[in-house]
């Protein structure tokens, strides 16, 4: 860090905001991901590769940023993505989210305009999940991205 950049650019945790905690909680262990053992009867917390993801009930998330709880819109202009090593993973993947973890597809995968590979499902609460395959975004040994 400089003078410049008080803070790093990384992202440690995504909180995503829900109706039904446990539900939620049991849709993203359904995927196979690692609960935490930091988990509670307030917060449900995933780990990732290299950050967290956090479960929180959504007027409880709204009260703690100090804004008004609105509902939850259908489009909230925000994605969340996990990059997979080729297209047949992706294909895998959202066939266990549909299948084991009852996600909903909210765009089949199919070739992209930029050579890649992706498509969408949603969560319990609408929150959208892109599966991906970028061929120029290859993955370092321990399974982060390595961005050119």
């Amino acid at each position: 860090m400089t003078a410049a950049t008080p803070f790093p650019a990384r992202i440690s945790i995504v909180t995503l905001g829900v109706s039904d905690l446990a539900a939620s909680a049991a849709f993203y262990q359904a995927l196979g991901w690692q609960r935490s053992e930091a988990s509670n009867d307030s917060i449900v917390w995933f780990r990732t590769a290299d950050s967290a993801l956090g479960l929180f009930p959504s007027e409880e998330l709204a009260a703690d940023a100090g804004v008004p709880a609105t509902g939850e819109p259908s489009f909230r202009g925000v994605t969340l993505a996990v990059n997979l090593e080729s297209r047949e993973q992706v294909d895998a993947a959202l066939a266990h989210a549909v299948d084991v973890a009852g996600a909903t597809v909210v765009k089949p995968p199919s070739a992209t305009e930029w050579g890649g590979y992706s498509g969408y499902f949603e969560d319990p609460d609408g929150h959208l999940w892109e599966l991906a395959h970028n061929p120029f975004f290859p993955f370092t040994p321990t399974g982060q991205l390595d961005l050119p």
